[in-house]
C-alpha cells in the first residue's frame, strides 16, 4: 500500500481589513473579513519539509492589507480579483488561488432635522454579510457573489399541508403559519469581465431576493427559494445559477389556555433548535455546472 499526499491548500485565514477613503470630508467605509487560500504542487513542503515554492501566509496577510491601500477596495469582487492575480504572479507552483470574502455594512448615523447622514460616523447594520468568492487559475477567473445571516419573517402568507405522514408524524397542517429562515445565498456569474458594477449588482439581488419572498405565497419553503431564484435569474442573464441554504426559524403558537385566554396567532416561541434545513440550487439549463467555483465552499450542494 502507498500513501500519497492527496487535495491540500494552505493560505491565511480572516484578514479584518477596515479601509477608510478619506480624500473628502465625507469619507467610504469597507470592512472586510479576507481569507486566502493557494493550491498547486506542494507536495516538497509535506513530504520533505522544502518551503522553497511556500509563498507564507504572513506574505498572503501583507499583500491583502498592501492592497487595500494601493488598490483600493471598490467592491468585495473586484478585490477578490486582484488578490488572485497577485498571488499566482507571486507563487509559480500556484495553479489556484481563491480568496474568500465577507463585508461587513456600515449605514451613515442619521443627522436628525436633515434627512442626510453624517459624514464620517457609521452604525453597524443588524447581522447581513456580504460574500464573495473568486477562485483565479491562469486560465479563468470564477465569481462567486452572496449574502448570510439575512434574517427573514412573513407573519402570513404561508402554509405548510398535504405533506407524507407516517406513525411518527405529529406536526400539525396549517393554512396560515409565520414562515422565518436566516438565509445564505450565493449566486455564480458566468462571465465576471460583463459586470461593471458589482456593488449595484448585488444590491438589485438582494431586492429582488427580498420582493420574491414578500410578494409571493407560499406553500413551502422550498417553493418560495425557487421563486426567488428564478426572478434573479431571469432579471441578470449574467447569473448562472443561485444556491440557498435556509434554515427554518420556527415559531410555535403559545398555548395561553391554562391563563383562560385566547391565541388567535398573535403570540409565538421561536425555537432555535432543532431546526428544518432547506437547501437548493436554482440554475440555468443551458449552462454547464462550474465544480471549480465552488470548491473548498462549505454548506452547500
Amino acid at each position: 500500500m502507498g500513501i500519497v499526499l492527496g487535495t491540500n491548500q494552505y493560505g491565511k485565514a480572516e484578514n479584518r481589513v477596515v479601509r477608510i477613503t478619506r480624500q473628502t470630508e465625507r469619507h467610504e467605509i469597507r470592512d472586510l473579513s479576507v481569507s486566502t487560500s493557494l493550491r498547486g504542487d506542494f507536495s516538497a513542503a509535506h513530504s520533505d519539509g522544502d518551503q522553497a515554492d511556500v509563498l507564507p501566509t504572513d506574505t498572503q496577510k501583507n499583500t491583502v492589507f498592501a492592497f487595500a491601500k494601493s488598490h483600493g477596495i471598490s467592491s468585495p469582487e473586484d478585490f477578490g480579483r486582484a488578490l488572485g492575480k497577485r498571488f499566482l504572479t507571486a507563487a509559480d507552483t500556484c495553479v489556484e488561488a481563491q480568496i474568500r470574502l465577507e463585508e461587513y455594512a456600515w449605514d451613515r448615523v442619521s443627522i436628525p432635522g436633515t434627512g442626510e447622514g453624517h459624514d464620517h460616523a457609521f452604525v453597524r447594520r443588524g447581522t447581513e454579510t456580504r460574500t464573495a468568492v473568486v477562485t483565479s487559475t491562469r486560465e479563468s477567473v470564477h465569481v462567486l457573489s452572496g449574502l448570510t445571516d439575512l434574517t427573514l419573517l412573513k407573519s402570513t402568507g404561508s402554509e405548510f399541508k398535504g405533506f407524507l405522514k407516517d406513525e411518527y408524524t405529529t406536526l400539525a397542517e396549517t393554512d396560515d403559519r409565520i414562515m422565518a429562515t436566516s438565509l445564505t445565498a450565493r449566486w455564480r456569474t458566468t462571465d465576471s469581465g460583463a459586470v461593471d458594477d458589482w456593488d449595484a449588482a448585488y444590491l438589485d439581488i438582494r431586492s429582488i431576493l427580498l420582493a420574491t419572498f414578500a410578494q409571493t405565497y407560499s406553500r413551502a419553503l422550498q417553493e418560495t427559494l425557487f421563486l426567488m431564484g428564478e426572478a434573479v435569474l431571469k432579471a441578470h442573464p449574467q447569473v448562472a445559477e443561485v444556491r440557498f441554504s435556509a434554515p427554518n426559524k420556527h415559531h410555535f403558537l403559545s398555548d395561553l389556555s391554562p391563563f383562560g385566554l385566547d391565541n388567535p396567532g398573535e403570540v409565538f416561541y421561536a425555537a432555535d433548535r432543532p431546526y428544518g434545513l432547506i437547501e437548493a440550487q436554482v440554475r440555468r439549463d443551458d449552462v454547464d455546472d462550474d465544480p471549480a467555483a465552488w470548491a473548498g465552499v462549505p454548506g452547500f450542494l
